[in-house]
């Protein structure tokens, strides 16, 4: 008698233990009992009925995944091959067990999808100068999707645009003529500054001829600096003007009646001393 009721003791024991589940903070469990939907169970230790109760655990972490590159046609004819990252996390676990198989690779397919359809909507222009836009409708359509399984997108990012050969090198080269006009605008603006202080300067040299003087004295100045070389140098018009006005002083003339005579001159000449 005793022994049958150690060996039942045992049993129950046995029966108690076998049922006993631990659930982790960042975990939610979920219960069918008898395939029927039994209630959410939260973190800590929890007790599940045995052969009767089956539970689920559902990790509420966020999940990143990659997107195996997708061969894309764009709204341009262009095929390129585009792959991404997308991050989500289980918000209803009951929704994630009970609407969908594999919520995990569901997402994932329908992820690929969308990168399909939605990138073929887009210029290849737009898909590399408008990342964040593509980014963000990705977000918007796969989550609404996913939204029915309990599953919530925080983000989906592109990581990485593969163009054909031939559209790198037209790229380039398109790239390198903006470079070339941008270079021409900027020498085009730096010569009609420089032409527009350049006549304010000689506008200001006009009005002071000494100004003029100044700044021709300060050139030799500073050709005098570099090695001995010959060097044609204009001359001032100023000082021309002056050698000018010299020429035309009063001319030399002869003075009226005769001149000295020889022997005037002669006497005149101041004399060797004999020795």
């Amino acid at each position: 008698m005793f022994a049958s009721a150690l060996v039942g003791i045992v049993i129950l024991a046995l029966f108690v233990i076998s049922g006993i589940r631990i659930i982790k903070e960042f975990e939610r469990g979920v219960i069918l009992r008898l395939g029927k939907f039994g209630g959410t169970r939260e973190p800590g230790m929890t007790w599940i009925m045995p052969g009767v109760d089956k539970l689920y655990i559902v990790d509420l972490r966020v999940v990143a995944r990659d997107v195996p590159p997708q061969d894309v046609i764009t709204r341009d004819n262009i095929s390129v091959k585009v792959n991404a990252v997308i991050y989500f996390r289980v918000v209803a676990p009951e929704k994630a067990i009970l609407q969908v198989e594999n919520y995990l690779y569901a997402t994932s397919l329908y992820a690929q999808t969308s990168l399909r359809s939605i990138l073929g909507q887009h210029d290849m222009d737009e898909m590399l100068s408008e990342r964040e836009s593509i980014n963000q409708r990705l977000q918007e359509v796969i989550d609404r999707h996913t939204d029915p399984w309990g599953i919530k997108v925080t983000g989906v990012e592109l990581k990485h645009i593969d163009l054909p050969v031939e559209m790198q090198r037209a790229m380039a080269r398109q790239a390198e003529a903006e470079r070339e006009r941008r270079a021409k605008i900027i020498a085009a603006e730096g010569e009609l500054q420089a032409s527009t202080k350049l006549g304010e300067a000689a506008d200001v040299l006009a009005r002071s001829p000494g100004a003029m003087t100044l700044r021709y004295l300060q050139t030799l100045a500073e050709i005098a600096v570099e090695n001995n070389s010959t060097t044609i140098f204009p001359v001032p018009i100023d000082l021309l003007q002056g050698l000018t006005r010299m020429g035309e002083a009063k001319p030399w003339t002869k003075p009226e009646g005769p001149g000295p005579t020889m022997a005037e001159l002669v006497a005149t000449k101041p004399q060797k001393p004999v020795v």
